[in-house]
């Protein structure tokens, strides 16, 4: 088989956990052929992030300090994962100089006095650059061959979106293929890094957080992989949050569009571009945990098993959100009402969530983020107010709760289990949207009542069972 093996950040937290991953990745590369992709090693970005947070204001002493913290961890790591004293030196002498280029960019930064989206990206990945190197250099150490390659360096070629790139595939399946066929032909395991590539003029960009996701599925599309499996610190697609409902279950085998849902309603372990490249070529993804590799995962696949299609599949929730309810005599019948109000939404750069319109026409109810709440209010008030919306209510502190399934499709019946069994933890739905394709089946209740709401919905469609 040919594989394509992605590692989060908190699988590589440690030397014990680094040393483990380079375990696990030459026990595979033994029957299969290997790429992996990593992130950076824990809270490395966040590190990263609050650098050019202290560059933004001109306090070069805490950006300095940051750089000093993360050199003396990666070096730490370095000297605690790698045995072999040659390794180990070459592998030094690679981060200082990886080092060296990010302290040289931070006060070429401080020295201009501001954070560009092109500056930040290029910032931003070198906590892929670092960790990359330990690991290609950890599996080195066990006499297996490997490479590190940046984005960049493997041939993903991106728009000039800084910040949220997508990748140009045809270009970017040549070169990947061309650089990756003659390595894997030699048995090298090319450890790659995640979440960045390069546009077409060799600036580095991102693919937004999460987005090592997105570069294993690239890579697997280009190479024709049989498999790409996400390795992270959870055993798999939940059917619920575990901290909320204690008899959550790993779910076996989902599509990729239930996938998709479930990763846009809030499962932090799937990036949501993640799946397109996988798409046309039908590559199976699992979802599984580097701590219990004896646990398959979920499948994530274009035909599942119809033994594992359920009626609902999982319970997602997106908590601590603001809901927004407009009202107005003068929004009936009058085309082009909601187009406004959305329109001025995203010129302010407030995301809505969630949307729903009495057939009256007379109000429009959407969600927003907590965060946006206060800027989507007042850009309401100053641009429409008065004029085709007469009121706005506000409710803060609002969670969506959506029930995802395939096979919700076509049953009669579930809308009413769903609000009847909500209805008995006497919990209140304040908005409900579901679309055409009865895919997924979302609606609004208070934070408090969330929880008590989730179980209800668990409990009720057995999905712990």
């Amino acid at each position: 088989m040919r594989l394509v093996i992605k590692f989060g950040g908190t699988s590589l937290a440690s030397p014990k956990h680094i040393k483990g991953v380079a375990k696990f990745i030459q026990n595979n590369s033994k029957k299969n052929q290997v790429v992996m992709v990593c992130s950076a090693i824990n809270d490395t970005t966040d590190d990263l992030l609050e650098i050019s947070d202290s560059i933004k204001k001109e306090n070069r002493a805490q950006a300095d300090s940051i750089l000093s913290r993360l050199r003396k961890q990666h070096l730490q790591i370095s000297k605690d994962t790698i045995s072999n004293s040659i390794i180990r030196k070459a592998l030094i002498q690679k981060l200082e100089s990886i080092l060296d280029e990010l302290k040289g960019l931070m006060h070429g930064m401080i020295l201009l006095g501001e954070v560009t989206p092109q500056s930040l990206d290029y910032l931003i990945s070198f906590g892929e650059r670092l960790s990359i190197e330990i690991v290609s250099h950890a599996i080195l150490d066990l006499k297996t061959k490997s490479i590190a390659l940046t984005g960049k360096e493997v041939g993903i070629v991106t728009d000039s979106n800084f910040g949220q790139s997508k990748p140009l595939m045809d270009t970017t399946r040549l070169r990947v293929s061309t650089n990756l066929e003659p390595l894997l032909s030699k048995k090298f395991i090319p450890v790659i890094g995640g979440f960045a590539g390069a546009d077409q003029h060799g600036h580095v960009t991102t693919f937004g957080r999460g987005g090592s996701d997105y570069t294993a599925t690239i890579i697997a599309s280009c190479i024709k992989a049989d498999e790409v499996w996400l390795m992270s610190d959870v055993d798999g697609l939940m059917s619920a949050d575990p901290k909320m409902v204690k008899n959550a279950k790993v779910i076996p085998e989902v599509s990729y569009v239930e996938a998709m849902e479930m990763a846009l309603f809030g499962a932090k372990q799937i990036h949501p571009r993640s799946f397109e490249p996988l798409l046309s070529k039908k590559i199976p993804m699992r979802i599984r945990s580097t701590f219990n590799v004896n646990n398959p995962g979920t499948l994530v696949t274009a035909n599942p098993d119809e033994k594992t299609n359920k009626t609902v599949k999982c319970v997602s929730v997106i908590r601590h959100n603001g809901l927004i309810d407009m009202r107005g005599g003068s929004m009936v019948g009058a085309p082009g009402t909601a187009a406004t109000i959305f329109t001025t939404l995203a010129k302010a750069g407030v995301n809505i969530m969630m949307i729903s319109q009495s057939p009256s026409e007379s109000s429009i109810s959407i969600v927003v983020k907590k965060n946006d709440l206060d800027k989507a209010v007042n850009t309401m008030e100053m641009e429409l107010l008065g004029k085709i919306i007469k009121k706005i209510d506000v409710t803060t502190d609002v969670s969506i709760i959506a029930l995802i399934g395939s096979g919700m499709r076509g049953t009669v019946g579930v809308a009413s289990r769903v609000f009847g069994s909500v209805a008995k933890r006497k919990a209140n739905v304040m908005m409900i949207a579901q679309g055409s394709s009865e895919l997924n089946l979302a609606f609004v209740v208070k934070d408090s009542d969330c929880a008590a709401a989730v179980q209800a919905l668990h409990d009720e469609f057995k999905l712990g069972s």
